[in-house]
């Protein structure tokens, strides 16, 4: 997806923590300067977090908090307070507050974190070792044994330029071609979330076996032009056609070999393209959906949720939640009016919520971070994106998809299931009359394709590999001969 499309599930599972200091210090208190690492643990969800911070000649203090098994680092938060031995981390942005104690020594803080009203014990040490800090190991090293050169070219449709690298086998020759489309959010063109690099891996590894490749940022993003958040599929659907365009004007690519691979939402996309263009040749989706946005966001909130620990009542109203969102989105097409309506949902929702926990109304900083909660669900879902994600089904376009389709997923993915959509995939692209359909269900690999536990988005920056070799073998061979090269 486009967009990280888990904001329903635990927010500990999307956890991008930072700090940012001004508060005095007083003379006898220890400096807090360097970086402090601890772990959250709540049910099933373990998470690294590193706090960074710099005492300035004033007094205050600057820093940075780093999430690395997120692959998130150095986001600013609105204050840090410290006062005698008491430290106060509020990130607005985040909805999360921290308040620790400086203990004897002053090399441990012992503390609470606290978001969107859920607490958990959180202790911190110094340490001089940051972990997450370096490349992963199927990153390729240089140098390369292969050509590799950055380009750019227009999407004239939409006043945009985008950029990217396109990397080929150094002979020359016309080189069956990939282009890759990105999954949620704003990426940049080797797909970086979590410390990885998935579409660099993937773009060395098929360019190694005969395989050119262009991997591109998305509009608004890196070097690429544009507006991302005003953009939808459809629109990122239209930056891939100018990718292909691109790729047909040049001498070393076969132009009848031109193919795409998208991952997540770019496996949504890529149909979209290839039911439109008679010059794409093939198509690779890499936990594409098969089924309508509305569904795939229910299904994954579960999935993820109860691979965090979450209990069945909180798994039933966060679907509640996303039905009242849902209807929300449906019935108001004006931005302001849905922001409004959905605002007063959410509260009363929450307020259903605690009274059925026997808590009381929230009040002070508590209501204040639920305010702040609801008003972020409400900015990330009213959008041109999300309303358009939501409504689409991906059904009607897959049958209108002629060409060569390989679908593969992972056992394990718990943001798009595996079992549902590539059987919905398959059904579809049959209904249309397309009988060069091949799906694979890789066991034991999570959304990225990596060697899981248990699929959780918690898991992803924890496992040092980004993508199963076994997969990367399986496109390239596939990609190779259909592409008449084997």
């Amino acid at each position: 997806m486009k967009r990280n499309t888990t904001w329903f599930g635990l927010t500990l599972s999307m956890l991008l923590l930072t700090a940012l200091a001004c508060a005095p210090a007083r003379a006898q208190q220890p400096d807090l300067s360097g970086a402090w690492l601890g772990t959250l643990r709540a049910g099933a969800v373990e998470l690294r977090l590193v706090l960074h911070l710099t005492r300035q000649a004033d007094g205050t203090y600057r820093g940075a908090l780093d999430s690395p098994d997120q692959g998130a680092r150095g986001i600013p938060a609105s204050s840090v307070e410290v006062k005698g031995d008491s430290v106060h981390v509020a990130v607005t942005s985040l909805n999360m507050v921290y308040r620790g104690q400086v203990q004897p020594g002053g090399d441990q803080i012992t503390g609470t974190f606290t978001q969107h009203g859920a607490s958990f014990p959180l202790d911190l040490a110094r340490t001089d070792e940051v972990p997450g800090s370096g490349p992963r190991p199927q990153d390729p090293k240089e140098p390369l044994p292969y050509h590799s050169e950055d380009v750019t070219y227009e999407n004239p449709a939409a006043g945009v330029r985008l950029a990217g690298t396109f990397t080929r086998p150094r002979e020359p020759g016309r080189y069956p071609t990939a282009l890759l489309i990105s999954g949620s959010g704003p990426q940049d063109r080797n797909e970086e979330l979590m410390g990885h690099r998935p579409f660099l891996v993937l773009a060395d590894h098929l360019t190694r076996r005969g395989i050119a490749v262009l991997r591109v940022d998305d509009r608004g993003v890196g070097e690429s032009t544009g507006d991302f958040s005003t953009a939808t599929s459809a629109d990122f659907a239209s930056d891939v056609l100018a990718g292909v365009a691109y790729l047909k004007s040049r001498d070393d690519v076969d132009p009848a070999a031109i193919g795409l691979i998208g991952h997540s939402e770019g496996g949504l996309i890529a149909p979209m393209v290839a039911a439109e263009s008679d010059d794409v040749a093939w198509i690779v989706l890499m936990a594409g959906p098969g089924l309508p946005g509305d569904s795939i966001l229910i299904l994954q909130s579960a999935l993820i949720a109860r691979a965090s620990g979450a209990p069945e009542m909180a798994i039933a109203m966060n679907h509640e939640i996303q039905r009242t969102l849902f209807k929300v989105l449906r019935e108001e097409p004006s931005d302001s009016a849905a922001r409004q309506r959905a605002r007063a949902a959410l509260r009363e929702l929450h307020e259903l919520s605690r009274a059925s926990l026997g808590q009381p109304p929230a009040e002070g900083a508590e209501a204040e971070a639920l305010d702040a909660a609801i008003e972020q669900q409400v900015r990330q879902v009213v959008t041109p994106w999300f309303r358009y994600f939501i409504d689409y089904d991906p059904r009607p376009t897959l049958r209108r998809v002629k060409v060569p389709v390989f679908a593969v997923n992972g056992s394990l993915d718990l943001q798009v299931p595996s079992q549902p959509n590539l059987a919905a995939i398959r059904e579809a692209l049959e209904q249309g009359g397309n009988r060069n359909v091949t799906t694979v269900e890789f066991p034991g690999l999570n959304h990225l394709f990596q060697t899981a536990k248990t699929g959780a988005p918690s898991e992803y920056a924890q496992i040092e590999e980004t993508m199963a070799p076994a997969v990367m073998e399986k496109i390239a061979d596939w990609v190779l001969e259909v592409s008449g090269r084997r």
